[in-house]
């Protein structure tokens, strides 16, 4: 297959995801020990990595986990003890990787898991006499965050300037304040049949009690009444509303934001970083910015038209920018972590890849759903000191980059190739006794010639692009291993050669 049908035949593939697998992981746990708690992110962890090494979907697992890092929640929260939330939130990037942005922005906006993470659930009308008011969070970082960013665009995603050369702020205070009066009385939508939980959801219902993976439901009686005006535009509001009407007024608002013209190159921009590069020309981020405008057919927000357009481009995939020095992009460790895991086969206790994953956070500072806030692990415009802020160039992965990730890293590579410990859980010998680790049979079998086994490896790793100086290094660590009448030579030499690619530049920076 080639690219364009590949990705084709990729859009045809179901979704598969997390929240059913981690409930049926959670029962088996649960039948072991009756007294475990949870489910919690634990098994969010079990199942995202169970799901992600045994799945077809690839493409769209990847733009999941992309949109994870754009419309963040996260583990660094009280989230952390639900880890039905944290799923059925990641299964709306799941299910919607190759739908529409704009369903995405609704279903996140109504979500219980976004709604706590940033305080729009059960957000209250202003009562100024108790000194009450809306709660702005959601109202800024929805628009800071999710669709039209700080600064007003050109489609190509270059800031347009005022007369005297500096940047159009998109928003004020005050849109602020107006955007937070849409988003009050939403509380949950359903509840749990528990202990000292009210018969149905109530305004005020805390998480403990809540059905986490239903949408949010309006109260009208706590939606702030009458008109609300942002960005220039008015939604009249009134007097009284019924939830239905309450409702519509968040519906309208994401929208406007959604057709705001900053939030197609403000999207296409990450997305291109996430899943390409980090510092793509403005004629790349306004080709991409044309197609979520426009897929074609008249169709705004096009998950798969945006896709398309950013893997297919020629600063993607072009021999001039393998050759670029500017193009491409630090990769980001948990990408290195997944890429690892699915290039080799593995071995498993009964199929088992549930990975808690906390050594590799720890040795890392990433995650999937780990960020420390809401601002991702990285800023889209972080600059480290150095040759790329020399250069005016950005490099977003580097700011989890210093000395303690980069041992953590080693570190971990270690332990997935010269201890053969690829991933592990912590739920008992009944489930994943010895954790999962790589086979590297066929790797051994090419392994007599040292010159073979770095073709080999170059193709799966470095993309053919193994530089001169590091494949040196590996030939001359490799070919200190020779037959001395031990057949583990070759095991030897395949897996330091592993180590030894897989800690090196050539690796860890993607063209």
């Amino acid at each position: 297959l080639g690219f364009e049908p590949w990705i084709n035949d990729q859009f045809t593939k179901s979704p598969q995801t997390i929240l059913p697998l981690m409930n049926t992981i959670w029962n088996e746990i649960y039948a072991l020990d009756n007294e475990e708690y949870g489910p919690y992110a634990l098994h969010f962890n079990y199942a995202w990595w169970q799901r992600n090494m045994t799945n077809d979907d690839l493409l769209r697992q990847r733009v999941a986990y992309s949109l994870s890092q754009i419309l963040v929640t996260s583990i660094n929260s009280d989230l952390r003890e639900w880890g039905e939330s944290l799923s059925s939130y990641y299964d709306i990037f799941v299910n919607e990787a190759f739908g529409n942005y704009k369903d995405i922005l609704l279903k996140v906006t109504k979500h219980p898991a976004m709604g706590y993470y940033l305080s729009h659930l059960n957000n209250p009308r202003e009562d100024i006499p108790n000194n009450i008011h809306p709660d702005e969070n959601y109202a800024r970082e929805i628009m800071q965050l999710f669709t039209i960013g700080l600064y007003q665009l050109n489609p190509d995603g270059t800031r347009l300037l005022d007369g005297s050369g500096n940047g159009i702020p998109t928003y004020t205070n005050t849109d602020i304040k107006q955007l937070a009066k849409v988003f009050t009385g939403l509380g949950g939508g359903a509840v749990l049949d528990m202990m000292y939980c009210p018969d149905v959801p109530e305004f005020g219902t805390g998480m403990y009690c809540l059905d986490k993976t239903y949408p949010m439901k309006m109260f009208a009686w706590a939606h702030e009444p009458g008109s609300k005006t942002f960005l220039g535009h008015t939604i009249p509001g009134s007097g009284s509303y019924t939830e239905f009407t309450a409702m519509a007024e968040v519906d309208n608002a994401v929208n406007f934001l959604f057709n705001h013209p900053n939030t197609g190159p403000f999207v296409s921009y990450r997305l291109i970083q996430r899943l390409v590069t980090s510092n793509p020309s403005p004629a790349y981020v306004g080709r991409v910015t044309a197609k979520f405008n426009n897929n074609g057919q008249g169709i705004r927000g096009d998950m798969k038209a945006v896709i398309k357009a950013i893997l297919l481009d020629e600063e993607a995939g072009s021999v001039a920018m393998y050759q670029n020095p500017y193009a491409g992009k630090l990769r980001e460790p948990f990408v290195r972590y997944t890429h690892v895991a699915r290039a080799f086969p593995t071995d498993s206790h009964r199929d088992r890849y549930w990975n808690a994953g906390f050594e590799f956070l720890d040795n890392t500072r990433q995650h999937v759903m780990a960020s420390p806030s809401v601002f991702n692990f990285y800023l889209p415009d972080y600059q480290p000191v150095g040759d790329l802020t020399a250069a005016d160039l950005v490099g977003p992965e580097f700011k989890i980059h210093n000395t303690a990730t980069a041992i953590g890293y080693i570190n971990s590579v270690h332990h997935w190739t010269l201890w053969n410990s690829l991933m592990y859980s912590w739920q008992g010998t009944q489930n994943n006794p010895d954790g999962v680790w790589i086979l590297t049979n066929e790797l051994e079998a090419l392994s007599q010639d040292s010159e073979t086994l770095i073709n080999e490896l170059d193709k799966l790793f470095t993309h053919g692009q193994l530089s001169d100086e590091t494949r040196q290094i590996i030939r001359n660590a490799v070919n200190a291993y020779y037959w001395n009448g031990n057949n583990d030579w070759r095991y030897y030499r395949v897996r330091l050669a592993l180590y030894l690619i897989m800690i090196s530049p050539d690796y860890n920076c993607s063209k």
